[in-house]
């Protein structure tokens, strides 16, 4: 070593700016990825995850009531109009007034779409959507009149896209 490196200021020195680089990067780094995490929040997480869990026996028997009446439902929606149309077969005292039809994203909270379709003629129920829906969602269909245990409900996990009739049964 040289005695004119040896006595320059540290500021004078690559090595010292090289590591003030690095430090620099690191807390640019660290203020962006802070931001974006503070911008887009995770929407599958839920606050109310307790009174969930305990809802879920709950849930469990509206399955189960719709397995004992031997609910099915078979729907179609229109890729051009957004007209839901749904048969609804199982049995029933009376066939409730409305239904409804929830799509809900298994990724994205805002994706969610709920539609009530009403009674139309024995057992046809009709809706309709606002936006176009593609993609993977989870289904379920519930009469609104009827929460709790006793009530019934379908659920099911389908493949949305074109033109086509979709099934939903109690197993």
């Amino acid at each position: 070593m040289t005695d004119d490196a040896a006595s320059s200021p540290w500021y004078k020195q690559i090595w010292a700016w090289f590591v003030i680089a690095i430090l620099a990067f690191a807390v640019f780094i660290g203020v962006g990825l802070l931001l974006v995490a503070t911008m887009n929040p995770d929407s599958l997480v839920r606050d109310n995850y307790y009174s969930e869990g305990k809802a879920i026996n709950m849930t469990l028997d509206r399955d189960h009531n719709a397995r004992d009446l031997g609910m099915a439902a078979a729907f179609s929606i229109d890729e051009v109009t957004g007209d839901i149309s749904l048969q609804l077969d199982g049995q029933l005292s009376a066939l409730p007034r409305s239904l409804t039809l929830d799509l809900i994203s298994p990724t994205h909270a805002s994706r969610d779409r709920s539609v009530t379709l009403r009674h139309i003629s024995s057992s046809t129920y009709t809706g309709q959507l606002e936006n176009r829906i593609e993609g993977r969602r989870y289904i379920e269909l519930n009469d609104p009149d009827k929460p709790g245990e006793d009530g019934w409900r379908l659920t099911g996990e389908l493949q949305l896209g074109g033109s086509q009739r979709y099934q939903l049964s109690a197993h």
